[in-house]
């Protein structure tokens, strides 16, 4: 084999081992996720959202139906306002629950939604009225040591 060749072949090697860092990164950083190309906007407020992000997964029955694309503060409320997009293809009834979720016990957050009875659809800008804040794992800690120290007999 002459060095020309050689070269080549190491030269289409390495770009194929670029490409595919490019495409892990992407898939890690949640980038290459599905683009929902016709969807429709949805809001919800929450009183405590985690560690919720921009771009994380909305599910329902764990499958991907859209994403989160806005985070921000209600000065009026006093609670956090989530902006998400769904899929046209996925509806939802107006009763719907939208949840925030963790991945295992301490993997990334998402927004679970729990589809109500209700015969009418949310409609693009509408809001879900009825959510569940997501649970703080400290919280949680501090409240189970608070209860086994109220626990103990006092000398």
């Amino acid at each position: 084999m002459s060095r020309t060749t050689l070269d080549l072949w190491v030269g289409f090697f390495v770009v194929i081992g670029m490409a595919a860092l490019l495409f892990l990164s992407l898939k890690v950083g949640n980038l290459a996720s599905a683009n929902f190309s016709e969807s429709y906007v949805i809001k919800a407020q929450f009183d405590n959202i985690g560690g919720l992000k921009v771009r994380a997964p909305v599910k329902s029955a764990g499958v991907v139906v859209g994403r989160v694309t806005d985070i921000a503060f209600d000065t009026g409320s006093y609670r956090a306002e989530v902006t998400f997009v769904v899929d046209t293809q996925f509806q939802f009834p107006r009763d719907t629950i939208a949840t925030i979720l963790t991945s295992g016990l301490l993997g990334e957050q998402y927004l679970g939604l729990e589809p109500g009875g209700d015969v009418e659809m949310l409609k693009s800008g509408e809001a879900v009225q009825i959510t569940q804040s997501a649970v703080v794992l400290e919280k949680l800690i501090g409240q189970f040591l608070f209860n086994k120290a109220a626990e103990t007999p006092a000398n």
